[in-house]
């Protein structure tokens, strides 16, 4: 039940949702393609992602001076609820805007 309550409140927000569909739907993102592709603000966009990861929704692996996000390898069943419904949302959002300084 926990868990229930912990995901739903993580995907109250629009935006922690719409990041949950960009990572789903591009395998992988950093910080900067998040921003740039949801026209969000760096410091908004690196809360929501620290969120996702204490939830173990998203993980991330560094690259360099970038951080890559992506989502966890082994999500429990209450998450894949939250995966499937977003996977249909996928079109909903524009193109990855891809980071031109990697």
């Amino acid at each position: 039940m926990e868990r229930l309550i912990q995901l739903a409140k993580i995907f109250s927000d629009i935006n922690r949702l719409k990041i949950l569909i960009l990572v789903l739907r591009d395998c992988e993102a950093c910080v900067c393609e998040i921003c740039d592709t949801l026209e969000l603000s760096q410091p908004l966009v690196s809360r929501h992602l620290k969120q996702m990861r204490e939830a173990n929704i998203l993980e991330s692996r560094q690259s360099g001076t970038w951080v890559i996000y992506s989502l966890t390898a082994n999500p429990d069943s209450a998450l894949t609820c939250w995966i499937e419904e977003a996977r249909k949302q996928v079109s909903s959002l524009p193109k990855l805007i891809a980071c031109t300084t990697k």
